[in-house]
């Protein structure tokens, strides 16, 4: 069973909440935040990214990043301002990306949970970046950016999210991105209907927030064993229904051909794959569209050989071990540094740019993931490839934060 709890949501006022509401702070460089934030004082870039109110050159693992992070966050708590609910909730999140909608329960979910695997990862996480978002989350004594959660359909859930959206939201607001954001409180009668509801289900999945989620852990116990109080044993998170999700592709670049000419790779992408002049996107599963020397083809894939785990027979997976690794020598995507991922969201005419201008020698458009392949690769204990699933619309951080 899970378990979903009620919790005090530190949030902003509704007339900033636009201002203040920030992508997660994980899909931005830093100077891609600066430029975001720039002009606007309320945006949660301040706290999730400190490091762009300090100098250019400024470590974003400094010490003083962190101590940044406290001093915005505590004039963001003033300035917005953020207020802390007098009484725990659960609320209704509505994504809406043109026509695409995604409604979920907002709310907090055990840490036991995910310790014990009833919430199902699909990813290997970084030492370091557990280490930037571990002392993030202490430093500030809050969970500022929600995981994303996927689980099976369920009636119950979506009756009750009906009923909430149908009344008047706390917050409705479209972003500059064009995705609109809107928020409900749950009735608490709801409340214990939904937590009834998620009991119910035998597993959850993270479908983004991988190192939120470990960060959450790692920081709870330093709080432990530190002997402070607080609200540790929860971590801040949207669940949504995995038939409203949308996964993009998360597309590859490499840097250059190797020992390769345009020309020799064709041929030897011929001798081995059925490949075609073709476009980007893939049309299906088991394909790849490829940008070389300025033209579009496709390539087929083989099968992945009998036996192999469900991991291995994602496209990214095939493609890697009939085409990356053997023909263009690329190692272990987690270190390469000659291979680079775009996601989907940026679309085909960022990779057209990548390799026209010299950035990239070659890119490759990827046939999207299903969430039906997530849950199966997590519910048998499987890793899915670095980089493989893209989810569009995105939360929004600094919405809702959950003070620990």
């Amino acid at each position: 069973m899970a378990v979903i709890t009620p919790f005090r949501a530190l949030r902003p006022a509704p007339v900033s909440a636009a201002a203040v509401a920030a992508v997660p702070y994980d899909v931005v460089s830093t100077e891609e935040a600066r430029a975001l934030a720039a002009g606007n004082p309320l945006s949660f870039l301040h706290v999730s990214r400190a490091e762009i109110d300090l100098p250019p050159d400024t470590n974003p693992y400094a010490d003083a990043v962190y101590a940044k992070a406290v001093e915005n966050f505590a004039a963001l708590k003033a300035r917005a301002p953020l207020v802390l609910e007098d009484a725990p909730s659960l609320y209704v999140y509505r994504l809406r990306m043109g026509a695409h909608v995604q409604t979920g329960i907002a709310g907090c979910f055990s840490m036991d949970d995910y310790e014990r695997d009833v919430i199902k990862k699909h990813e290997r996480t970084r030492r370091d970046k557990e280490d930037d978002r571990t002392r993030h989350m202490v430093e500030l004594r809050a969970q500022t950016g929600p995981v994303f959660l996927v689980h099976q359909a369920s009636g119950a859930v979506d009756a009750i999210v009906q009923r909430t959206a149908a009344g008047a939201p706390l917050v409705d607001f479209t972003a500059v991105d064009g995705v609109q954001h809107a928020l409900w409180r749950v009735a608490a009668h709801d409340e214990r209907e939904l937590i009834a509801a998620y009991g119910a289900m035998p597993a959850l999945y993270i479908a983004d927030g991988h190192h939120r989620a470990a960060s959450a852990a790692r920081a709870r116990q330093h709080l432990r064993q530190g002997g402070n109080t607080g609200e540790w044993d929860t971590f801040l998170a949207v669940a949504f229904p995995g038939d409203q999700t949308q996964i993009l592709p998360y597309n590859r670049i490499v840097k250059d051909l190797g020992a390769s000419t345009p020309e020799s790779l064709s041929s030897a992408l011929r001798q081995r794959l059925k490949i075609k002049t073709g476009s980007a996107p893939p049309a299906r599963k088991g394909e790849v569209a490829m940008f070389l020397a300025g033209a579009w083809h496709t390539i087929e894939l083989s099968a992945a050989p009998p036996g192999t785990d469900p991991a291995g027979q994602l496209d990214v997976s095939r493609l890697h071990d009939q085409v990356l690794a053997p023909l263009l020598g690329i190692g272990d995507v987690r270190t390469d540094k000659r291979i680079d991922f775009v996601g989907g969201a940026r679309g085909t005419g960022q990779l057209e740019a990548l390799v026209s201008s010299g950035r990239a020698a070659v890119a490759f458009s990827m046939y999207p993931v299903s969430v039906a392949d997530l849950m199966l690769i997590s519910d048998s204990g499987g890793i899915m490839p670095p980089k493989s699933t893209w989810f569009e619309p995105k939360l929004r951080d600094g919405l809702l934060s959950h003070v620990i």
